[in-house]
C-alpha cells in the first residue's frame, strides 16, 4: 500500500468535498463547497491530505495562529479517515507527518477540537500525547441558531 502525504493546492481544494461530508452531513453541498473555497483563500488556513495510490483517504484542514499562552500554533480541523483504514496505524502516521510539518513552519503547540460523541478520537488523540485542558463552547449568531 503506498500512501503519500501533501498540503492540497487551492485548486484541488473541492476535492476534499466526499471525505468531507462523511464528517459534515447537515451542511447542504453548495454552502460546503462555498465555505472551504473561502477557507482555502486564508493565508493562515492550509489543508493536507493522505493519499493511498493517488486516492484521497485522509484530510486534515490545518488553522495557523499565535496565542498569548503558548505562542505559534496550529488548530487541526476537518479531520478525517476512511472508515474502511481505521486501526491500521494509518492514522498515526498522518499525525506524525502533520507534526512534522508544522514543527518546520514554526509551530511550538497543537490544539484541536474532539467531538463528544466521539470517543474513538479521544482515545486516539490520548494516545498521540494531546491532553484536555479545557471545553470548545459554540454560540450560533444565526437567526435559525441551526449549527450546519
Amino acid at each position: 500500500m503506498k500512501t503519500h502525504i501533501k498540503v492540497i493546492s487551492k485548486e484541488e481544494i473541492l476535492n476534499i468535498i466526499p471525505l468531507l461530508q462523511k464528517l459534515n452531513s447537515k451542511t447542504p453541498i453548495n454552502l460546503l463547497k462555498e465555505r472551504v473555497k473561502e477557507m482555502s483563500e486564508f493565508s493562515n488556513y492550509e489543508c493536507v491530505g493522505l493519499y493511498i495510490e493517488e486516492k484521497l483517504v485522509g484530510i486534515s484542514g490545518l488553522w495557523y495562529s499565535t496565542r498569548h499562552y503558548i505562542g505559534k500554533t496550529v488548530e487541526p480541523d476537518h479531520v478525517i479517515l476512511d472508515e474502511s483504514l481505521r486501526g491500521q496505524g494509518i492514522g498515526k502516521q498522518f499525525f506524525k507527518w502533520i507534526d512534522n510539518h508544522v514543527q518546520n513552519k514554526g509551530c511550538e503547540a497543537i490544539e484541536l477540537n474532539a467531538y463528544v460523541n466521539n470517543p474513538k478520537s479521544h482515545k486516539f488523540y490520548y494516545n498521540e500525547g494531546y491532553n484536555i485542558y479545557g471545553f470548545h463552547f459554540l454560540k450560533v449568531l444565526r437567526k435559525d441558531k441551526k449549527f450546519y
